[in-house]
């Protein structure tokens, strides 16, 4: 399976040179760069860059999330390295950190979530739809630094086959302790996808 450093990425909205504030998105296994820029129309925020990076394969990392971290190796630590090239890139245009949105699906949100919690700082937002921290029950979640009050929206239905609920109220802990101010919402019997009320409370986020 290939690594990720040197995938495509597709834009939408503002060019990144002439925007107020930029989204870094991030699909989910097996989906596309297409898939999870289908949502940004659906944000209505003038002004903002949407970049969404494309996996090797359409696949961040071969094994489930709560797998052990190694087992996902190499490939997870080239996902969490395209995720900073993203930001990276966003900075060089001149967009500051708290103008600056993550937001991932699935496989997508793990890697935002993880990526977020290693690179704590003040964010203009960040979105988890159906995703949670990365690593198996009991894994150490003593990430140093401090969100400084940033927005962080997890959502995710409460029966999910892919994500335990469990898995999101802890991570919707680890995130309250690293100083973000968080909202969890589970959605009763919902199925592996993204809801009406995900897409308004992102967009309600991004507006202010």
């Amino acid at each position: 399976m290939p690594l990720h450093e040197d995938g495509p990425i597709l834009s939408y909205g503002e060019p990144l040179e002439a925007a107020r504030a930029a989204m870094v998105m991030i699909h989910g296994r097996g989906a596309t760069a297409e898939d999870i820029l289908s949502l940004a129309p659906m944000l209505e925020a003038p002004g903002i860059a949407y970049l969404a990076p494309q996996a090797a394969n359409n696949t961040w990392y071969p094994y489930p999330f709560t797998q052990p971290i190694e087992r996902n190796e190499p490939w997870l630590s080239s996902a969490l390295a395209r995720v900073g090239q993203m930001v990276a890139l966003v900075e060089q245009a001149g967009i500051p950190a708290d103008k600056t949105y993550l937001l991932g699906f699935s496989q997508g949100a793990c890697l935002s979530l993880e990526y977020a919690a290693r690179h704590a700082r003040r964010y203009g937002g960040v979105f988890g739809l159906s995703g949670g921290l990365i690593g198996p029950d009991g894994t150490p979640r003593d990430y140093p630094g401090s969100m400084d009050n940033t927005p962080l929206f997890l959502g995710c239905s409460d029966v999910d086959f892919h994500i335990a609920k469990e898995r999101v109220l802890e991570s919707a802990e680890v995130f309250r302790r690293l100083g973000a101010d968080v909202a969890v919402r589970l959605y009763p019997n919902m199925g592996h996808t993204i809801n009406d009320d995900e897409i308004a409370f992102v967009r309600q986020i991004v507006a202010a």
